[in-house]
């Protein structure tokens, strides 16, 4: 349950800041396939200087989820160091004010939105998306049809969780950038720091369990040697 929680509460910290990250640039912070795909209509439209912005954003979101895993792996207390950095660099781009540095403001968000994907990526080793939704939405259609066919194994109802979490958080979002402007980036920052403290009380052999795929991996690079 408490790993259930951590991924709805993290889901909704990443559905406030694409909202409020896509009403401040007019572009998804998160969700890499509809940059892609706008991506792709700005090459076949002509527009290639939006097409470099979001292909930019593609690579830095990548490196946001590659440095995120590189973090965790390194420190001893994973989801508050990832959702630490997380909010520093949300913090970062909330200070951006100058409307020429628009775009480093939406690739900080960008970077922090693929690294918190490291915090976790596993529930009992059942895959987790936290700023994505696609895949679990995918995961849990899929999961109706093998009950309709008559499997009664319902882990796969997990996958609502982050959804639920997702659009909640952005309809939070969505209010704050419409009160609030880039003003809202400094909530969504206190929240990721909150959240980040927040996870300290979570005993580490619990947060083991959300880094299943990890764990293995080192366990083996040990045997190796």
């Amino acid at each position: 349950m408490t790993g259930l929680s951590l991924v709805a509460t993290i889901a909704f910290l990443a559905g406030m800041t694409d909202a409020v990250g896509l009403m401040l640039t007019g572009n998804f912070v998160s969700f890499m396939t509809g940059n892609t795909t706008r991506a792709a209509i700005a090459v076949g439209t002509g527009d290639f200087g939006h097409a470099a912005v979001l292909f930019a954003a593609i690579f830095t979101f990548i490196g946001g989820n590659a440095l995120g895993i590189v973090i965790a792996h390194l420190a001893a207390r994973r989801a508050f160091v990832v959702l630490a950095c997380v909010g520093l660099l949300l913090a970062i781009a909330a200070g951006v004010t100058e409307p020429g540095l628009v775009l480093v403001q939406f690739y900080l968000v960008v970077l922090a939105m693929g690294m918190v994907n490291a915090t976790v990526e596993h529930i009992e080793g059942l895959p987790i998306g936290l700023t994505y939704v696609t895949g679990a939405l995918s995961r849990f259609g899929r999961g109706i049809g093998r009950f309709l066919l008559g499997d009664r194994d319902f882990a796969w109802t997990v996958q609502i969780v982050p959804w639920s979490g997702m659009i909640s958080g952005a309809v939070c979002g969505a209010i704050l950038a419409n009160s609030l402007g880039a003003g809202a980036l400094w909530l969504v920052s206190a929240m990721a720091f909150s959240l980040a403290l927040a996870t300290l009380f979570i005993p580490r052999p619990l947060q083991r369990r959300f880094n299943q795929r990890l764990m293995i991996a080192s366990s083996m690079a040990r045997r190796a040697k």
